[in-house]
């Protein structure tokens, strides 16, 4: 799976790391929507006054997730 970031007007894509899913397990029927939307409580901030989704780390604006496999738990 994939983060899709924005950075001084350009989009990037920014492959999930064990790094950013310490302390969180998936379940085995967590899929794409779901584990994008707890990645995206997990690493960002909401921001009113730009209606936006910020990085918590500054990267840039959080948009969305992106994959071309399925997601596996470890099990």
């Amino acid at each position: 799976m994939d983060l899709i970031i924005q950075n001084d007007g350009l989009y990037q894509l920014i492959p999930l790391t064990k790094e950013m899913l310490e302390g969180m397990a998936l379940v085995s029927d967590t899929d794409l929507y779901e584990a994008c939307d707890i990645m995206r409580l997990k690493l960002t901030t909401y921001f009113d006054e730009i209606n936006r989704h910020v990085m918590n780390d500054g990267s840039g604006y959080f948009f969305g997730c992106m994959s071309n496999t399925e997601l596996t738990t470890g099990e």
